[in-house]
């Protein structure tokens, strides 16, 4: 009989506090910055920050990206449903 250890699906780093930088600069940046310029800015992360820091920075930004998006098609919805009332 053979063992096999189980590993969740998403790992969190072992350093928190710089996973939880990066989120903290992805959600700062967003203030001002479009989703391309976000990506952008992730992809340098990538290559210049620490590992932690950089998945943070990087799963923000995917969750900015899907937020956006949600909010868009909300909002769209909402034109087009008030223009077929008039």
């Amino acid at each position: 009989m053979a063992t096999s250890t189980i590993m969740p699906a998403t790992t969190v780093p072992a350093d928190t506090s710089e996973y939880a930088a990066g989120r903290a600069d992805a959600q700062d940046d967003a203030r001002a910055l479009t989703i391309r310029q976000l990506q952008r800015r992730a992809a340098h992360y990538t290559h210049h920050a620490t590992l932690p820091r950089a998945m943070g920075y990087v799963e923000r930004v995917w969750e900015i990206g899907r937020e956006r998006a949600a909010l868009a098609t909300a909002e769209s919805k909402r034109a087009y449903a008030d223009r077929a009332a008039i």
